[in-house]
């Protein structure tokens, strides 16, 4: 009469033999990296190669990029809802470019390093790497405007397509963005810019709060929704390697955190499809590769209308595709749904992009 689940027998046992496994053990998820090699490392950042399962790769090799304060994990949650591990058996071979954590000393790197200098290395790493392919470059969140920018500024690089997952380009569009906007307007640059210059990075600590407080209703309601479950390990499991992801979350680059401030901000300047690099402008609209633009139908950091007002910048590619799929900010990325959701449209689009 109420709408609630009367439980059976069954998903009571269920929920003992969790509860039991989750006591007994380190855990109930299989958290364990998919088998990887270095394939080039630096000081400022490391590509990661996950070989294909399949006897001889098929197509261009992916390079995912990381974006800023969180860990490459990312792209390998846990084992049996990693996008790296569904993509190595599409026949793929998977590259993860990672910066590792940032310190007080990477506090002058601005925008521009992770646009002109740590993204097209890695581009041409895994290009060498493949020998000679074209490569298929995708970005998660801010990962992907740095993967968006890259491949505007630096058209000789060999892009097969480029996909932005979780990536706003119209700021007005992010409920966050427009709380602290009057704040902005009131107090201007005194706001944060005294507390970034200090301290010379934004500390792991507060970026994990932030894309917490981002997703504070899923937060607050966490232990009801464990108590719910208690007899679905696979939601179980999901939940563990989420706080895993949120445990170990990293400083940001003071420099980059000031940047982006003052485009969010105060011009919105990602909006307008261009923006000043290093001394020179950089326009969207030369992008001349396939795009394949993806949202979260329920993101709240990167709302759908944010996310998808980059199509309407992207004059010079010969085709853009849409897609709005079920999960949050990384849900969308590698949440349960998106291995029946996006990671499959995903893998099409690659296809349908693939030299012949």
């Amino acid at each position: 009469m109420f709408g609630i689940a009367v439980p059976t027998s069954r998903s009571v046992a269920r929920a003992v033999e969790n509860v039991r496994a989750r006591i007994t053990s380190d855990g109930l998820a299989d958290l364990r990296p998919t088998p990887s090699e270095v394939v080039d490392a630096n000081p400022d950042r490391t590509v990661r190669r996950f070989r294909s399962t399949r006897r001889e790769a098929t197509g261009a090799p992916v390079l995912l990029v990381t974006p800023l304060a969180a860990p490459a994990v990312a792209f390998d949650l846990r084992r049996g809802c990693s996008v790296v591990e569904y993509l190595q058996e599409t026949g793929r071979d998977v590259y993860v470019v990672d910066y590792g954590p940032v310190n007080f000393a990477d506090r002058a790197r601005g925008f521009e390093h992770w646009v002109d200098d740590v993204v097209p290395d890695a581009v041409r790493v895994v290009s060498a790497d493949g020998g000679g392919r074209s490569v298929h470059l995708a970005g998660w969140s801010l990962g992907g405007i740095f993967a968006v920018y890259a491949a505007a500024a630096h058209p000789e690089l060999p892009l097969q397509s480029l996909t932005p997952i979780a990536s706003p380009f119209d700021l007005r569009r992010v409920p966050l963005f427009a709380t602290l906007r009057p704040l902005d307007r009131v107090f201007g640059p005194y706001t944060v810019a005294p507390f970034y210059r200090l301290l010379g990075t934004i500390p792991a600590p507060l970026t994990s709060l932030g894309f917490k407080a981002a997703s504070i209703d899923k937060y607050l309601t966490r232990p009801f929704a464990v108590l719910a479950n208690l007899d679905d390990r696979d939601h179980l499991e999901q939940i563990e390697a989420v706080d895993r992801f949120m445990d170990n979350m990293y400083a940001y680059p003071g420099r980059t955190f000031g940047q982006l401030y003052h485009v969010v901000m105060r011009s919105n300047e990602f909006a307008t499809g261009h923006m000043q690099i290093a001394g020179r402008r950089v326009s969207l609209g030369d992008i001349d590769v396939p795009v394949m633009v993806v949202a979260g139908s329920g993101d709240v950091l990167a709302p759908e209308p944010a996310v998808r007002h980059l199509t309407e910048l992207l004059d010079g590619s010969p085709r853009v595709r849409y897609g709005a799929f079920p999960g949050g900010h990384l849900g969308v990325l590698t949440g349960r749904a998106a291995r029946e959701t996006m990671w499959p449209a995903f893998a099409d689009f690659l296809a349908e992009c693939d030299p012949d």
